[in-house]
């Protein structure tokens, strides 16, 4: 009998260790109409990160769900956002309005862990943030709710940034 051939096997090769995580949030299958009929293809919703303060989600559509995905996850990780941390939580509170969602993200005390519903939660799942209230409203449609999150992501200030009226005081007398 002959050695076994290794070949066709899928999982060839050493695995090197994946630097970024990569969740497919939504799968859709979208049709558009031709003369023949209905065409069908998918568009997938992903997100990206590196669980430390990094972050991007992507959108596309593809013949099939795996170059779908495969094209979203590019999408994603050309679109990374860096998130200021202040102890495994956010610096301030962020509301933000993008199309018709609304997404609120406050920052928690250690050990509340991450309080967040659906969408959010996946995109809050793959950064470094373990404490975290957030709300998401008005809207249901997750493509919308995971660009209001990444906006409202976007919009936080790190506190050395902040300008607040004592800093304005100290750099007004020095001048």
């Amino acid at each position: 009998m002959p050695a076994p051939n290794n070949r066709n096997r899928r999982d060839q090769g050493p695995a090197e260790p994946k630097q970024y995580e990569e969740l497919v949030i939504n799968i859709d299958r979208v049709s558009r109409v031709v003369k023949g009929g209905r065409r069908f293809r998918f568009k997938a919703l992903v997100v990206v990160g590196d669980r430390k303060s990094k972050v991007g989600v992507g959108v596309a559509k593809g013949a099939d769900v795996q170059v779908a995905i495969q094209k979203a996850t590019e999408v994603a990780k050309k679109n990374f956002i860096t998130i200021p941390l202040v102890n495994e939580t956010i610096p301030h509170d962020s509301e933000v309005k993008y199309s018709g969602a609304r997404v609120l993200l406050k920052p928690a005390a250690p050990g509340t862990g991450v309080i967040a519903g659906g969408v959010v939660r996946s995109i809050i799942g793959v950064t470094g943030i373990r404490n975290l209230l957030s709300k998401s409203l008005n809207s249901t449609n997750k493509v919308n709710i995971a660009y209001a999150t990444i906006e409202a992501l976007r919009a936080l200030v790190p506190r050395e940034e902040w300008h607040t009226t004592k800093m304005h005081k100290a750099s007004k007398e020095k001048k």
